[in-house]
């Protein structure tokens, strides 16, 4: 590996094993979760979950220790073997592939689950992701999704400040330099993020593709029972124009969505 590489493989080595890391696996799962309970799928074992863009492995191994049947897959070589040892070490069965989202290798409709964490904003053919994607997740299952917001001035892929609001001609000027002579902007990330959804584009984009989707909001109130968590997303969904003003202050896309094929056949 060259040094950009080893400072890109470095980064996401160590931050796949972080606290914060652990905690947010933790709370993608336990949101897929809830919701599958809301919809009456009750706590199923042995589901078979697809982790687009697994990175390290920390995702899929907290859904093998669930008692699930984990698969992973990403392009970076490095890490997929990264993710392979901690499995063995750890114990693990999950399968990880190299391999692109573009064109998964994978049969129609295999999966209960399929999570696409900060995946699509890489992706420069991202529809072709999409339908990649919803194609391999069966009917009645579940779609995790985390990407850009274009809606809100703060983000996490370039170290510049209000970029998400930045116009289109800027973008394209900073992600050149980005691929250049900035690379330090974007951690030395091989795909620096090329596309900018909202929770609104993107939850358009799922119902094209025959999925009803969910936001954080949505999910705040099917997690939780009580507190001014709740209290508060309640409020924020029974708005239009308040829930926009909530997305502006969040800095990341997030939804759940569930394939509705079986639904709209019946």
């Amino acid at each position: 590996m060259g040094s950009e590489s080893d400072r890109f493989y470095e980064y996401y080595k160590s931050a796949s094993e972080s606290q914060e890391t652990l905690k947010r696996s933790q709370g993608i799962h336990d949101s897929i979760v809830a919701c599958m309970r809301k919809d009456g799928a009750g706590d199923r074992r042995n589901l078979q979950v697809a982790d687009i863009g697994c990175g390290a492995g920390t995702q899929s191994a907290l859904w093998a220790r669930s008692g699930h049947r984990a698969f992973g897959i990403d392009i970076n070589e490095d890490l997929i073997e990264l993710a392979k040892s901690r499995s063995r070490d750890a114990g693990l069965d999950v399968t990880f592939l190299v391999g692109s989202a573009e064109s998964l290798p994978w049969e129609t409709a295999q999966f209960d689950v399929c999570i696409v964490p900060e995946l699509l904003e890489h992706v420069e053919k991202w529809e072709q992701c999409l339908d990649e994607v919803c194609r391999v997740v069966k009917p009645g299952g579940y779609l995790f999704l985390t990407t850009t917001n274009r809606l809100c001035p703060k983000q996490d892929e370039f170290a510049l400040p209000g970029y998400s609001w930045y116009p289109a001609a800027l973008k394209r000027k900073c992600l050149q330099l980005a691929r250049t002579t900035k690379k330090d902007w974007v951690e030395y990330a091989e795909y620096p993020a090329v596309h900018w959804f909202s929770p609104f584009s993107l939850a358009r984009e799922l119902n094209r593709r025959g999925f009803s989707s969910l936001d954080r909001f949505d999910i705040i109130t099917r997690r939780s029972n009580s507190g001014l968590g709740l209290m508060i997303a309640r409020i924020v969904v029974s708005s239009m124009l308040l829930r926009r003003l909530a997305h502006m202050a969040t800095p990341y896309t997030l939804l759940i969505a569930r394939n509705d094929q079986d639904a709209r056949a019946s």
